[in-house]
């Protein structure tokens, strides 16, 4: 199906967005800004940044509270460059180590500290009422079911996008 240009009305093959589409769109860019800077601005007095807060989880949900760390960069959506540097500020602060890997000279794993884990078990609380305040509640129980059905067939396409669908 042939649309038209935005800018000149000519026929295109561009498929643009609606009017209606444009607006969810741009909705959707705003709110991830606005909730993630939030978010970010609330964890800060807890000596946490949102990517430390991310990291924190996904080794307290692990077995063991370790990762490969290139399991862990996949999970984050982050470079392992990036990672690692993320990494050497969370191990100066006592949150993580690094381990060697049994039977893999080059791979290392992230491991969750006793302080790493007091420090989730202190900040979690903080963070579930941020994103309870600043989101959840914001949303009567249709809305939470409708934005959870509506959101889930996007994610999954993107997890297969990246092969982790």
């Amino acid at each position: 199906m042939k649309t038209r240009s935005p800018e000149t009305g000519a026929p295109s093959e561009t498929p643009w967005l609606t009017e209606e589409e444009q607006q969810l769109w741009r909705a959707h860019l705003e709110v991830t800004r606005l909730l993630d800077y939030q978010l970010e601005r609330e964890l800060q007095p807890l000596g946490l940044a949102l990517n430390d807060y991310t990291i924190l989880v996904e080794l307290s949900e692990s077995p063991d509270h370790r990762r490969r760390m290139t399991d862990l960069a996949a999970a984050t959506l982050q470079s392992k460059s990036r990672l690692s540097h993320q990494i050497t500020r969370m191990e100066n602060a006592g949150l993580v180590v690094r381990e060697d890997c049994p039977g893999d000279r080059r791979g290392l794993y992230a491991v969750l500290t006793e302080q790493g884990m007091e420090t989730m078990r202190r900040v979690a609380p903080h963070h579930v009422r941020s994103v309870r305040e600043h989101f959840i509640d914001r949303l009567d129980a249709g809305q939470i079911r409708q934005l959870r059905d509506a959101l889930a067939p996007i994610a999954e396409h993107l997890r297969r996008l990246r092969g982790r669908g």
